[in-house]
């Protein structure tokens, strides 16, 4: 397992529509694990391939929660979804601070589906379906936005996407001069 670089905003390969996974090879169980170790490493709950430069429809998520201060971590619970596809969305919705590993450090409220069903590849190459709600549903919907070239930013008001956004790209050109 590697852990790999983030693709940090406005790098414009996270607006890339990502390629289905046809077959689970060893290269896809691979990009998994190193997935994986990325999202563990950065820390995060979530992370979509094209998150670390690779435009495959391959998503790890993990909302087990972490460990309080004086407690034992709690035991991970590591899922990969392969082509995830979402297939039903609830009316209802639910406001929830978000953050994303490719726009650092900034957080906002985004409003989403508060249950969802989605198909999905395993890497035992079978079809599953999960219905998710809460931290799970939202961590769903944030991976797949990603695997169709949206970010989080893209569900707020157009001055405050443009806002992060104009950061991001000044910062960038700070650190590529």
């Amino acid at each position: 397992m590697a852990i790999r670089p983030l693709v940090i905003l406005p790098d414009p390969r996270l607006r890339h529509v990502s390629a289905p996974v046809t077959a689970v090879t060893p290269e896809i169980r691979t990009l998994a694990e190193d997935m994986l170790a990325t999202m563990y490493d950065a820390p995060g709950i979530g992370l979509a391939a094209i998150q670390i430069g690779v435009a495959r429809r391959v998503v790890t998520i993990d909302v087990s929660r972490p460990a309080a201060e004086g407690e034992a971590p709690a035991p991970r619970e590591p899922m990969i979804f392969l082509n995830p596809e979402i297939t039903w969305l609830s009316e209802e919705t639910y406001s929830h601070e978000e953050g994303c590993l490719s726009i650092p450090d900034y957080y906002e409220e985004v409003e989403r589906p508060k249950a969802i069903r989605v198909r999905y590849m395993g890497l035992d190459g079978e079809g599953h379906e999960i219905e998710a709600e809460g931290m799970l549903a939202i961590c769903l919907q944030h991976e797949i936005d990603h695997l169709n070239g949206v970010l989080f930013i893209d569900h707020l008001s157009r001055l405050k996407r443009e806002r992060v956004t104009k950061r991001f790209a000044k910062q960038a050109k700070r650190e590529g001069a």
